[in-house]
């Protein structure tokens, strides 16, 4: 068994979809394709989730339309004129949709959002199977949520690996192509969750440890894994092999090529993760593997944007101890705050965090009602894994450098541009 997993950039439209054909048909043998949602639907379904939580009705079916419309357009350049019942099985699905919609919201904005923005896979993944199917490729259109169960912490599910594997085990062995849903999940019930933002990697890694995989190959639109986000560092390089550890560091930090949960199911049953290029798909691309000695690497540089930099107090002037620390981390967890970087002294304590807009005010008002807080919005975090000296005063110039951390191996620090 082999996982494939590719993202949205790989199906964001028709010229793409035919691409990932001409990498697929050279396959045989069983194979789990995990497919994203095109391009950037998922946004777009996030804007669609957010107006119908907000009942503003007109929006709510301008963007839908704009969905439909534009998966319909890719459908009908891929498949031949007489393609109707295939043509149907893909209008079935956004009829589920507009289903949803036209039903009153609930109070919860994220069992709402796991109700419809999986709606994203679902319909890229039946484009995908169809054209395969009609390209002479022997596949199979597998709903993951009939697969991977999960908790009912919505935006953030948890795999129940027991009756996952349990689930598997009946569709098992496949002899044939499977092309299946990343990011998505269900509870017992049947209602549909997601396993956080760019959660397609995870689902491949999931989907490889309970099928005992020999590898997984995670296509992108990059060469592998760059020591740098190529967008925001033209002069990145590609490294050709990382241990599990380091990977595991570098999704920690926050590098984007790879989900953070990613790497244990691989790692605990020794799985290699290969990252390649869909658009070269002859090229080696990036290994992560065991690996028995340190290998030489390159500085690797990690930039989070849009965080905010909280300084907390206790207002009687006392110390921060460890029980006042848990009620903040309680507070963040309450408001799905995600911790980036943390650091006290005697009588602060100091967090860069990542938090919604929509959550943040009242986040903020939380953590006021019991301490004293100042706060930086909009504030950068760049990490520079295996630095020099020479590439932290060449990254931080023309920054103000509000907060610094370094151990032996990565320096921290929180920016802002120098007169904001």
């Amino acid at each position: 068994m082999r996982i494939y997993k590719f993202g949205g950039a790989s199906v964001k439209n028709a010229e793409s979809v035919k691409n990932l054909l001409k990498i697929l048909s050279q396959e045989s043998g069983d194979l789990m394709v995990v497919v994203s949602a095109m391009g950037k639907t998922t946004n777009a379904l996030e804007q669609l989730t957010e107006a119908y939580f907000t009942k503003t009705s007109g929006k709510v079916f301008d963007l839908f339309s704009k969905i439909r419309d534009m998966h319909f357009r890719i459908f009908d350049y891929l498949m031949p004129r007489n393609s109707h019942e295939e043509k149907a099985e893909l209008n079935a699905l956004f009829t589920l949709l507009e289903e949803r919609l036209e039903k009153a919201p609930s109070l919860n904005f994220d069992f709402e959002y796991d109700q419809i923005v999986p709606f994203g896979e679902l319909f890229s993944t039946k484009i995908v199977s169809l054209y395969l199917g009609a390209s002479s490729v022997n596949c199979e259109w597998l709903d993951i949520r009939r697969i991977l169960r999960t908790d009912d912490q919505y935006r953030a599910a948890n795999i129940d690996w027991e009756t996952s594997k349990s689930q598997l085990d009946t569709i098992l062995p496949l002899n044939k192509m499977i092309v299946t849903q990343g990011f998505i999940g269900s509870t017992r019930e049947g209602l549909s969750t997601t396993l956080g933002r760019e959660g397609s990697d995870y689902t491949a890694s999931v989907l490889a440890n309970l099928t005992d995989a020999k590898e997984v190959i995670i296509w992108k639109d990059v060469p592998g894994i760059m020591n740098a986000d190529p967008k925001q560092f033209p002069e990145s390089q590609k490294m050709d092999t990382i241990s599990y550890q380091e990977a595991v560091e570098l999704a920690f930090y926050g590098a984007k090529v790879i989900h953070p949960k990613t790497i244990q199911p691989l790692q605990n049953k020794q799985i290699p993760l290969h990252v390649k290029s869909f658009l070269d798909s002859s090229t080696t691309g990036t290994i992560i593997t065991n690996v028995d000695k340190d290998i030489d690497m390159l500085p690797v540089y990690i930039l989070k944007e849009d965080q905010i930099l909280l300084s907390i107090s206790i207002r009687d002037f006392s110390f921060v101890n460890e029980r006042q620390i848990s009620e903040i981390y309680g507070i963040l967890d309450e408001h799905r705050a995600h911790v980036s970087l943390s650091q006290n002294s005697a009588i602060s304590y100091s967090l860069c965090i990542q938090c919604e807009s929509r959550r943040l005010p009242d986040l903020i008002e939380s953590l006021k009602k019991r301490f004293k807080l100042l706060y930086n919005e909009s504030v950068e975090l760049i990490t520079i894994r295996h630095y020099t000296d020479e590439c932290i005063d060449t990254l931080l110039k023309n920054k103000e450098v509000l907060l610094e951390q370094r151990s032996r191996r990565t320096a921290r620090f929180v920016v802002r541009e120098k007169g904001n």
